[in-house]
This record gives C-alpha cells, sequence and structure tokens, in this order.
C-alpha cells in the first residue's frame, strides 16, 4: 500500500503563524517559528518572543523534552550557528539529537548565512531548505530589507472617502475612518518600532502618535521636519521623555531651533540638504543602522509623496471609508507632482482587501 507522506507545507504554516506571534517585540531579529513533530504528532512549539530571549528552537525543544530524539524540526529561518545574545540554536538541536531539520529560508544575515545547515549536517542532521520559502520571506520582509539594504521597511498608511480625499478643503479630517479602523491603527502602532509623519501633519492635528491599546506599547514617533520647526508646544513635544521622539532635520536647520528641541528632549537626526529638503532614503538609512526595523508612515500628504517618489515604501495599507467629500482642493493622500503617463504609475502586487466595520482595507505590496 501506498505510504502517506507527512503533510509538511501544514506543519511549516503552523510554525510560520507561531512566528507571527513575536510581531512588534523581536525586532531588530527576524520572527522565528518553529515546530517538532515525531511519528505524525507534534511534540514542540515555539517561537522567538522578544529581542534578547530565548529563539524559537529553544522553545520548542523545552516544549518537546525527551521526545524531540528522533524528531523532525520545522523552522522558518536557519538555525543561528553563532554566538549572539544567545547560544547557537545548532548546538542545542544537536545535543537533542533530532533526525531532520526543515528550514523555511536562509538568514540573510552574513554573519549566520548557510553556517546553520553546515554545521547540522556535519553533525549528521538531515538539513532540507526552500519549504514554503516564499512565505517566510514575506514574513520577514522589513528584516530582510534591514539586513540587505541598510533601510527601514516603510508601511504607508492613510484613510480617505471613496472620492480619495483625505480632508476637506479646510483641512478638517476627523473623523474620515470609522471606529473599528481607527482602533486597528493602534493594533498596527503596537507591531512597528517607529510612527512617522511629516511637519504639516503635527501643525494640522498636534496628533499623540501613540498605541491606546490594553497591553500596548508606544512605538516611537518620527517627525520630518526639514526647517526643525516643530512647535515646543506640541503633544509629541512635550510627551518627548515619555515616548521618544525623533525629529529629522535639515542639516542647514537653525541651529537656535535645534537646541530647542534638544533641551526638550527629542531625539535630533541631522541630514544633509538643499534648503529645507533632505532625502527620505537617507533618514531610511539613519533609521536603520538605529535597529528600527519598520516604520509606519501616517502622513500626510507631502511625506507619502516624498516616500513614493523616492521609491521607499514597501507596503501600502488604505482604509476606504463610505463617505463623499468632493471639492478641488480638497487633500489627497499622496501630494507632489505626481506622473505625466499612467504606465509610470505604482501598481501594488499581493493586493488584498477585508471588511473592517463600515470601511474596506485594501493591502498590498510595492
Amino acid at each position: 500500500m501506498p505510504t502517506t507522506q507527512p503533510p509538511q507545507k501544514e506543519y511549516m504554516r503552523e510554525a510560520l503563524e507561531l512566528a507571527r506571534q513575536g510581531k512588534g517585540r523581536v525586532e531588530p531579529n527576524p520572527m522565528v517559528g518553529c515546530l517538532i513533530v515525531k511519528d505524525g504528532r507534534v511534540v514542540g512549539r515555539g517561537y522567538h518572543r522578544a529581542f534578547g530571549g530565548d529563539h524559537a528552537e529553544v522553545e520548542a525543544l523545552r516544549n518537546a523534552g525527551h521526545h524531540a530524539e528522533g524528531a523532525d524540526v520545522y523552522v522558518t529561518l536557519e538555525p543561528c550557528a553563532h554566538f549572539g545574545k544567545t547560544p547557537p540554536c545548532t548546538d542545542a538541536l544537536i545535543r537533542a539529537k533530532v533526525k531532520r531539520v526543515i528550514i523555511a529560508m536562509s538568514d540573510p544575515f552574513p554573519q549566520a548565512s548557510g553556517a546553520g545547515p553546515k554545521k547540522l549536517t556535519e553533525a549528521g542532521v538531515e538539513v532540507e531548505t526552500g519549504l514554503m520559502e516564499e512565505d517566510a520571506r514575506e514574513l520577514n520582509a522589513p528584516y530582510i530589507k534591514l539586513i540587505t539594504r541598510k533601510q527601514s521597511y516603510v508601511i504607508a498608511k492613510w484613510a480617505m472617502s471613496l472620492d480619495g480625499k483625505i480632508a476637506t478643503r479646510t483641512g478638517d479630517s476627523r473623523w474620515i475612518s470609522g471606529e473599528e479602523s481607527r482602533r486597528l491603527v493602534h493594533r498596527m502602532r503596537n507591531e512597528v518600532d517607529a510612527v512617522m509623519v511629516g511637519l504639516g501633519t503635527v501643525l494640522k492635528d498636534d496628533p499623540q502618535l501613540t498605541c491606546r491599546i490594553p497591553n500596548g506599547r508606544n512605538p516611537r514617533r518620527i517627525i520630518v521636519d526639514g526647517p526643525a520647526s516643530t512647535p515646543l508646544t506640541s503633544q509629541v513635544v512635550r510627551s518627548a521623555g515619555e515616548v521618544e521622539t525623533i525629529i529629522a532635520v535639515a542639516e542647514t536647520a537653525p541651529a537656535e531651533h535645534v537646541q530647542s528641541l534638544e533641551d526638550a528632549g527629542c531625539s535630533l537626526i541631522k541630514l544633509p540638504a538643499t534648503g529645507d529638503h533632505f532625502k527620505i532614503v537617507d533618514l531610511l538609512a539613519e533609521t536603520a543602522r538605529r535597529g528600527l526595523t519598520n516604520i509606519l508612515a501616517e502622513g500626510g500628504g507631502a511625506l507619502l509623496a516624498s516616500l513614493f517618489e523616492e521609491r521607499a515604501v514597501d507596503e501600502v495599507r488604505v482604509f476606504v471609508a463610505p463617505v463623499i467629500i468632493g471639492g478641488t482642493d480638497a487633500y489627497t493622500p499622496v501630494a507632489g507632482c505626481g506622473i505625466d503617463k499612467m504606465s509610470q504609475a505604482l501598481r501594488l502586487r499581493s493586493v488584498k482587501s477585508r471588511q473592517v466595520g463600515e470601511d474596506v482595507l485594501i493591502e498590498g505590496r510595492t
């Protein structure tokens, strides 16, 4: 009789779901999930829960106990073979005498890449790589960009009316999206390293840019402000001692403005500029150097235009509300000059949509 092959993809899919539970807590490390299977039964589960904490394999091995001997291990990223904040996972797998390790993707981190599978193979452990690799790479796209391109991953988010407006001609925007959408935005903030807005948004809305969900944690706040004109009376500056507030300014910004913001407790990033304007990609390189893996860019139109013009956006999340605003002078989500021809338009991939209360959330990658 033909033998039934184990549902390898189902095991790896579960490992990927486990990995997602570390989102917003493990960065700048990657999200990793691990499943240990023996005789067709899951005997251990684990995921990387927090930066500096146990890796997924270690947690799964602890969960499996003696059942790990002779078992198959499904892990979403190759096990590390070097000493970092924790000992090598490969050593733990070898000591546990696992039979086989199935890996979704290699680690792009130069110090790690390929070393784990090599060490396991030399110890007599069977190794397979590439199962559901595309899914694993999508899950850790922010980590991959941080390591390979030395830039923070950018999620552009906005809420707009059916006719593509983010505010009326007078600038009123509260509220376009519904209550459920706004709650979801706070959950998004809970999962990123930083929230970014432009000076215009601070001047118009005076936002807090905090995460207001139970047990949530506030992301850092980044204000793109070439002339260093963020008011000292703004909420982001007044609360800079409680939530890290980063002001990205031009090197040409008035020294007295810069000093006032620093005295108020803000962290300043000074960037080469022409007049008041600097390149967003230069800012993203600096945020990456500071270990910020992913940034939620919440607008406004000028900032989003700069991000799109410099091809710095990796993911888009748009809440479309069932309202009509109208008006030639009403605000649109992406300002700037725009394109001349439709052939130049940026088209998203991996597009999906879902209902959020009365709104529709459209998500895609660039």
